[in-house]
């Protein structure tokens, strides 16, 4: 009896210290070390206030940022059993929530589109080729018989 206390108490403790044995570890918060220099509140305490709001969640993505003029953290949380996620946002100054709204998963398609082309650095114009530029006549004239 002794030697299954022992074990139960190692496993326990093995659970405890190792994040992975027993949940997944929180993904890291995404943001620019200026923005991050700026957050009065920590990582941890803005994860705690995000999920408090999220019974039963995970966290799936995190990011610092400056959104509407204010810097937030930004959680996207997933609840097991429903579609889409919870997008809930802490503000990086004072720790309180500033919003809170469900995603649906098209919405969720919708902000994933719009991210990547604010990411997507602006291309060049292509010239454009004046009438005749394949034969080498950059006039624009039409060639005469």
């Amino acid at each position: 009896m002794k030697r299954l206390a022992a074990l139960v108490l190692v496993g326990l403790a093995f659970v405890a210290t190792h994040p992975a044995a027993g949940q997944q570890a929180a993904p890291r918060i995404t943001g620019s070390a200026k923005l991050k220099a700026q957050a009065k509140v920590g990582e941890d305490s803005a994860r705690a206030v995000a999920l408090a709001q999220v019974p039963n969640g995970t966290i799936q993505s995190g990011e610092l940022e400056r959104e509407h003029g204010k810097l937030i953290y930004s959680f996207d949380i997933k609840v097991q059993g429903r579609s889409g996620i919870e997008e809930v946002n802490v503000d990086a100054l004072t720790g309180a929530v500033v919003a809170h709204e469900h995603e649906s998963p098209a919405a969720e398609r919708a902000e994933a589109r719009k991210e990547a082309r604010e990411r997507k650095p602006a291309t060049k114009p292509r010239p454009t080729r004046t009438r005749g530029a394949a034969t080498g006549d950059t006039t624009g004239r039409p060639k005469v018989p």
